[in-house]
């Protein structure tokens, strides 16, 4: 049972009522009106929330979201520079601290786009690959650096295939082309590769650009031509290993190439770079579309757990975008990275409403 539960929500939203109506004391004197959040598209509407309405408030680990919502702070959108000012110096204790601080100087709006408040939740995950530095055995897929020729860059993936060029931009081999498909539709990676010794060694590739190629799907055409049942990832690197001599023709369906560049991973338990610039935190960021929502803003999350009615409530930052990612009430929740992000990811497909939290004085 929540810690409020037990009688503390009641106290807190009647404490709260007034200072909900009343702009908080300034941390240093900032002239000019109350900032505003960039217009959203007219299908958007946004509503203001009281606090009750949301559904499970109370019920969350804050403490646990409070890393990704100070990483969010390290790039704040205009108008949240006071607020995460007073997060960095009011860094919560327990989560009646963190409720309390969200409570006094944030507002609850209620997102809704043209379908109404209940959209749409899916999930991404960052993939761990084993790689090879060196063209070898069964590592026979390489993963391609951004060339510096545009005309190169953008050659189709049948070309790119075959081109001889492109071997020098080869950053290593993976040994399944359709762990290769799935990082380039993810956007970003981590390579484990072993050095001459045998030490493994782990790396960050990121997204680099594309070929300005349109994507299309290789998965939904071998279903259509009976090739596969199973398009999970699993079942078409089962159908690769045993069709070796079909991959190159099945995965030139997709002309799109996505090329990479390397970084290191100082630390492992940080998760890539969103669109925001900031480390992406497992279970607690986002992508959504910046078109409706402002990258750096704190969300209430309402769905269920994968496959599961069990609900799913919690506090996300808004701090990545996607293609796929299009309308006011929709999000792809980062999953984190490895096996087990990648199984959840590829789980979650569930209804959504989300409420944005904004500073007091601030309107969308």
């Amino acid at each position: 049972m929540a810690w409020w539960a037990r009688g503390g929500l009641a106290a807190i939203l009647g404490s709260l009522a007034a200072c909900s109506t009343q702009p908080p004391a300034p941390v240093a004197p900032r002239p000019g009106p109350p900032a505003a959040v960039p217009a959203a598209p007219s299908a958007a509407r946004w509503v203001v929330a009281d606090w009750q309405e949301l559904p499970g408030w109370g019920s969350d680990d804050l403490p646990a979201a409070w890393p990704a919502l100070l990483a969010g702070c390290q790039r704040p959108a205009p108008g949240w520079a006071e607020f995460c000012a007073r997060a960095a110096l009011q860094s919560p204790a327990d989560g009646f601290e963190a409720t309390l601080l969200l409570m006094k100087h944030l507002r609850p709006w209620r997102l809704a786009g043209e379908g109404g408040d209940t959209g749409l939740l899916t999930g991404y995950f960052e993939p761990q690959l084993a790689a090879s530095r060196t063209r070898q055995g069964a590592f026979q897929w390489p993963l391609h650096a951004l060339p510096a020729d545009a005309a190169l860059r953008r050659l189709p993936r049948r070309d790119i295939d075959t081109h001889p060029r492109f071997t020098a931009l080869a950053l290593a081999w993976l040994d399944d082309p359709f762990a290769l498909l799935q990082l380039q539709i993810q956007g970003s990676g981590r390579l484990v590769t072993r050095d001459a010794g045998g030490a493994e060694r782990i790396s960050r590739v990121a997204f680099a650009g594309h070929n300005d190629q349109p994507f299309e799907s290789v998965a939904k055409a071998l279903l259509a031509r009976g090739e596969v049942r199973d398009a999970s990832w699993k079942g078409l690197s089962d159908w690769a290993r045993s069709n070796p001599a079909k991959v190159r023709d099945a995965l030139a369906v997709n002309p799109r190439v996505v090329y990479f560049r390397e970084e290191a991973l100082a630390d492992a338990a940080q998760g890539p770079r969103g669109a925001q610039g900031v480390p992406l935190t497992p279970g607690r960021s986002v992508a959504v579309d910046k078109a409706f929502i402002v990258l750096g803003t704190p969300l209430w999350l309402d769905s269920t757990e994968p496959l599961s009615t069990t609900p799913m409530r919690r506090l996300v930052m808004a701090q990545d975008t996607g293609g796929a990612i299009q309308g006011a009430v929709r999000a792809d929740l980062f999953w984190g990275w490895g096996d087990d992000a990648a199984l959840q990811a590829g789980r979650t497909k569930q209804p959504l409403r989300l409420w944005a939290l904004l500073p007091e004085g601030m309107r969308p």
